[in-house]
């Protein structure tokens, strides 16, 4: 119990323990914290799906047909056919053989990495590939090797060098960061992959729904849907859903069925979540403008920031304004919070050391004359770099 103390005032004292603080009211980009409403700059609802009426809709006709839970994992009596159109759903837009549904991205990539690779196979990853990533990569027993954040000389080093030592081998990366909003090459990792005999797995989490000329992701805006073995990504973000998926071969899908513990010993999600997404999939094939729209915001709002002197690395709707100090980063999150934005300070050990972000998180709902008042407000703050 001592240990737990000691961890929890330490955080205390250094400002970084985290704490949970319960929205009582959301509606489009709005939320309200302790009776005070300010505009989320913190969500993942890119395409401002949320409350869209035909999600919604069926939504509830799901909820009359099965009920409110599947009531059992999809190996006993959870699955519903649902589920198969879903997954056919996705197949199709990732331009694969199958797809499989997960309950979360977590489990998704702790499950598959787990169980696709083992002691005597070799994982070469990007250095801010997402938690989930890593707990998989450490689950599976592999030996893993962590390059250089989108460094492909510093991977190819690698792979040089340990490559041949290994059975099976996989690359990881995400096709938009979810810290820094930035693009892996993923032409040059294809290229890695084909020369040193290695599968890639992709996490499109913050790419489905936004990018790609369907909403597929940046697998299919840069045509690799063919040169790319797994491609795994959420319900949870554009298609403000629940769950995730793996989009891959038949056989692959067949094999995770039955050896994916994430998988097999879970309770399946619900009908009524697997309706509101095959209800999102159908929004972002009827209506691109929603896309297309939160990515001229997001260049909007970028060369803003870049016209007043911030670096930015961004290239999607996730734009961090990189202050460098802990707690000017934190004071300013307060500035804004009081001008009515949520906007959080991002900090160690979630970004590295004197990497210390404003993290926004651009969605439909964030209109040009929302943004515009936004970084008005920034340059009457005094914000600036450290």
């Amino acid at each position: 119990m001592e240990s737990i103390e000691a961890f929890l005032e330490e955080r205390k004292s250094h400002g970084l323990l985290r704490s949970l603080r319960p929205i009582t009211w959301r509606k489009q980009s709005r939320i309200k914290i302790k009776g005070k409403e300010y505009l989320d700059f913190s969500s993942n609802d890119y395409l401002g799906l949320s409350h869209h009426p035909e999600l919604i809709k069926e939504i509830k006709r799901a909820l009359g047909k099965f009920g409110t839970a599947s009531c059992a994992s999809r190996l006993l009596s959870g699955d519903s056919e649902l589920h198969h159109q879903l997954e056919e759903k996705i197949a199709y837009l990732k331009c694969k053989e199958a797809a499989l549904v997960f309950n979360s991205g977590y489990q998704a990539n702790v499950g598959i990495i787990s169980s696709l690779y083992s002691e005597g196979d070799v994982i070469f990853y990007d250095r801010l590939s997402h938690a989930s990533i890593i707990d998989g990569i450490i689950l599976s027993g592999a030996r893993h090797l962590r390059f250089r954040h989108n460094d492909l000389e510093h991977l190819k080093s690698l792979l040089e060098k340990e490559r041949k030592k290994f059975s099976k081998s996989l690359i990881v990366t995400e096709t938009i960061f979810s810290m820094d909003g930035d693009r892996a090459p993923l032409r040059g990792l294809v290229e890695l992959k084909q020369r040193y005999n290695c599968s890639l797995l992709v996490d499109e989490a913050h790419a489905t729904g936004v990018f790609g000329k369907n909403g597929s992701g940046i697998v299919e805006e840069e045509g690799l849907q063919g040169e790319i073995e797994l491609v795994m990504g959420t319900f949870s973000k554009a298609l403000a859903g629940f769950g995730a998926y793996l989009a891959v071969s038949r056989k692959i899908k067949d094999y995770l069925i039955n050896t994916c513990r994430s998988f097999i010993y879970s309770t399946a999600l619900s009908p009524a979540v697997i309706a509101g997404n095959l209800a999102s999939l159908k929004i972002v094939e009827d209506e691109p403008m929603r896309r297309k729209e939160l990515l001229e915001s997001a260049e909007y709002f970028r060369r803003e920031l870049e016209n007043r002197g911030f670096k930015i690395k961004s290239d999607s709707q996730i734009i961090p304004l990189i202050i460098g100090e802990n707690q000017k980063t934190v004071e300013y999150s307060r500035l804004l919070q009081a001008r009515g934005y949520w906007v959080l300070p991002i900090r160690y050990p979630t970004v590295p050391k004197e990497e210390a972000r404003l993290r926004f998180s651009l969605t439909f709902n964030h209109s040009k004359e929302i943004l515009g008042k936004l970084i008005r407000d920034i340059d009457e703050c005094g914000i600036q770099v450290y």
